[in-house]
């Protein structure tokens, strides 16, 4: 099969031939028909996660079963499937209790073992981690849901517990910020923008934010607090920086809470904390993982009445030999939305 592969941290990825993985007894393998480039693959390909190489990246991806292990029940070839980023073992307790975006025996393509950055890709614990595609759901949609915006909708609905007419201020207009943006907008919240990127920042107002605000050096806190009356109840740092997570969490109002999406990777040493104002103010500080397939049916169904669009979120589609360029750049790309990999182009 064909597949984006490095070698060494930090190499530059190219595509070549490379085996088909095997079968999991447990598992299926996908042919991937769409798969979401993401900052986290980007934190991969880093070194910032630890990986076996060479290394296929690919995390969030949707396509048809190819191939059964002999341990699955569920799943046929020729179904239409979608799978969370984080898949669970299906036996331990947080498993268990519908909470595999926990497992502490998990599996995530991309990172544990080959991604999705291929025609094929191997997916573990088919009967808890699987998730149908409906026919009329496209393949690129369907990806778009397995990291970020599942990301974001347990963000705002599982940990935030966002309520209507609360504001929320979303630090970063990226893939996973602007699905927040349109979650919270989508469950009657009044949202705030900030990003780097003004083009980023249209798309944030055209999917529900109320306010944009261009982080050019801007005291963003402040400019926060002066139109929200005083902070957000809820922040979203959909980055993942010391500046990102001080400006989300210093936007906060008194007992606010602050989500934390974006990687923290110890690059120059673990990032400081403006624990003052968390102890001071008594703030929530809420980490958000990924999603359980045992959560789908909710978003789902928010898609299929058609309050959640995450198809309008999807900015760009790409080959594999495009993926393998831009890749090493993507922490610095000034994209508006999601960048989709077609591995069949």
């Amino acid at each position: 099969m064909r597949a984006v592969v490095f070698d060494a941290v930090r190499s530059q990825p190219e595509v070549r031939e490379v085996p088909e993985p095997q079968v999991p007894a447990d598992g299926v393998l996908v042919q991937v028909s769409a798969t979401g480039m993401c900052r986290s693959d980007w934190h991969a390909w880093a070194g910032h996660d630890d990986i076996a190489l060479p290394h296929v990246p690919g995390h969030e991806l949707a396509g048809v079963v190819v191939a059964v292990g002999p341990q699955v029940a569920r799943w046929r070839i020729g179904d239409r499937v979608t799978v969370p980023f984080v898949c669970g073992c299906g036996r331990c307790e947080w498993c268990l209790s519908g909470n595999a975006q926990v497992c502490p025996d998990q599996q995530q393509p991309g990172f544990t073992h080959w991604g999705s950055f291929a025609e094929v890709v191997a997916l573990h614990a088919a009967d808890v981690n699987l998730v149908a595609v409906p026919d009329d759901v496209d393949f690129a949609t369907a990806a778009s849901l397995g990291c970020r915006f599942a990301t974001a909708f347990r963000a705002v609905v599982g940990r935030a517990r966002v309520r209507e007419g609360e504001w929320v201020t979303v630090v970063g207009a990226g893939g996973v910020g602007l699905s927040t943006v349109m979650i919270a907008r989508a469950l009657g919240a009044r949202v705030v923008a900030v990003d780097r990127n003004p083009e980023a920042l249209a798309v944030a107002r055209e999917v529900g934010a109320e306010h944009a605000l261009l982080a050019d050096g801007t005291d963003i806190p402040a400019a926060v607090a002066a139109l929200t009356g005083g902070g957000s109840q809820i922040s979203v740092d959909a980055v993942g920086s010391e500046q990102t997570l001080a400006n989300a969490i210093h936007s906060l109002r008194r007992r606010g809470r602050h989500v934390q999406i974006g990687l923290l990777p110890p690059v120059d040493g673990h990032p400081r904390v403006p624990m003052d104002r968390v102890i001071g103010w008594e703030l929530d500080l809420l980490g958000s993982h990924g999603m359980a397939a045992a959560d789908y049916p909710a978003m789902m169904a928010l898609i299929g009445e058609g309050r959640l669009a995450p198809q309008r979120l999807i900015e760009r589609t790409i080959g594999l030999e495009e993926a393998a360029a831009l890749l090493p750049a993507f922490d610095r790309a000034t994209v508006a939305g999601m960048t989709m990999v077609d591995p069949r182009r």
